[in-house]
């Protein structure tokens, strides 16, 4: 008897507030497909109930409670998948807020993996995903690098309808793949520890 393969626990994060985000939808779709790729599981963990970082708020050591329970999905995860927008050639204000929370000692982001998905205007929000990477660096997470998702959001056909949710067939196979890339590379970084 084959052993079991092992889940990939994936934290999602979208660096939209807003309800009817088209990154919200890439987070929810990207849940759905996963339901049908073996060995991965992904959970949505939201970032709207953050307080704006200051340190004054950390006391003998702990966290508000809502960041406290962000970190703790965070330390908890083998990887992430971050729907992030581009908001002035950069990341969000509530994204870079979450990083900077789960990035205060004990840095609970390092060492794991990620993925970046983005919807956007011609290039797609591919400058976000550029300054992500950036930051990622700094906090030691390992960036999926290929395949790439950046998705025009704009160009005919519709790619989201009014609600934010994905229609688009053919950007649907690609964040499948690019899930299924990322659990084969969480897999790998894992069995070289």
């Amino acid at each position: 008897m084959a052993a079991p393969m092992p889940i990939v626990k994936v934290a999602a994060i979208c660096g939209s507030l807003r309800k009817a985000s088209y990154h919200a939808g890439l987070i929810r779709t990207a849940i759905e497909l996963s339901k049908s790729i073996e060995g991965i599981g992904i959970e949505y963990v939201d970032i709207s109930a953050l307080p704006m970082l200051n340190t004054d708020l950390e006391v003998d050591g702990t966290f508000p409670a809502s960041v406290e329970a962000f970190r703790q999905k965070i330390l908890e995860s083998d990887g992430f998948l971050i729907a992030s927008p581009e908001y002035n050639f950069s990341i969000t204000a509530p994204l870079k807020n979450a990083i900077d929370w789960a990035s205060r000692p004990p840095n609970v982001w390092a060492d794991k993996t990620a993925a970046i998905v983005s919807a956007g205007g011609s290039f797609g929000g591919g400058l976000s995903q550029f300054h992500l990477r950036q930051t990622a660096v700094f906090l030691d997470i390992h960036i999926l690098n290929k395949p790439l998702f950046v998705l025009n959001a704009f160009q005919p056909p519709a790619k989201f309808d009014d609600d934010g949710n994905l229609i688009d067939p053919q950007a649907k196979e690609r964040l499948n793949t690019v899930l299924v890339a990322l659990k084969e590379f969480t897999l790998r970084l894992k069995q070289a520890k």
